[in-house]
């Protein structure tokens, strides 16, 4: 009976709609762990690589129905973003590179696919459920987060993740996590 629950659970939520499209800011930004680490094609990256670059990186899994859903708004995403020079890092957690190079067969992304096969990275940073998108200052500074799948392409979150680019939305109030609220496109017409 347990196992039928969790595997409704699990059904259900894979189905739910991307409705939440904020950004969660963080009120006290504290300096994202360092990590070392290759890519798919054996690159190794590290945080301090991307130093002084707005950052979204997002924790993700081939087995993971939402993961899956939102990667070509990722790829897309970051087509748009790496122009402004936001980086976006996709870190696949607990997968060996045959196993993405596999879902590359049927989702082909261009984004950088880095590798956490014993998923340290994400316990260091404090992903508890997949996927979770943690955005970095230029400063290694985790600024702002999402959990849960986002349509990461949709103007208003691109139009979220540039804000977070300048300065002046860096600074967060002491009290409480603040969303970032936009008007959407549509409406500033």
């Amino acid at each position: 009976m347990r196992s039928i629950i969790i595997l409704l659970i699990l059904l259900l939520t894979s189905l739910a709609p991307a409705v939440a499209q904020d950004l969660t800011l963080n009120p006290d930004p504290q300096t994202a762990p360092d990590f070392r680490t290759k890519d798919v094609q054996g690159k190794v990256h590290r945080l301090t690589d991307y130093r002084g670059q707005l950052m979204v990186v997002n924790f993700w899994a081939t087995w993971c129905p939402p993961c899956v859903r939102e990667m070509p708004s990722l790829q897309r995403a970051w087509e748009e973003l790496h122009r402004d020079g936001i980086q976006v890092l996709a870190i696949n957690m607990g997968q060996s590179p045959e196993e993405i190079k596999n879902f590359l067969k049927k989702y082909p992304l261009k984004l950088p696919l880095l590798l956490d096969e014993d998923v340290k990275i994400a316990e260091s940073w404090g992903v508890g459920g997949l996927p979770t998108t943690i955005m970095v200052d230029g400063n290694g500074r985790i600024i702002a987060e999402a959990i849960g799948p986002r349509e990461w392409d949709e103007p208003d979150i691109l139009d979220q993740i540039r804000a977070l680019a300048k300065p002046k939305t860096t600074a967060v109030p002491a009290s409480g996590g603040t969303r970032l609220s936009f008007v959407p496109t549509a409406a500033r017409r």
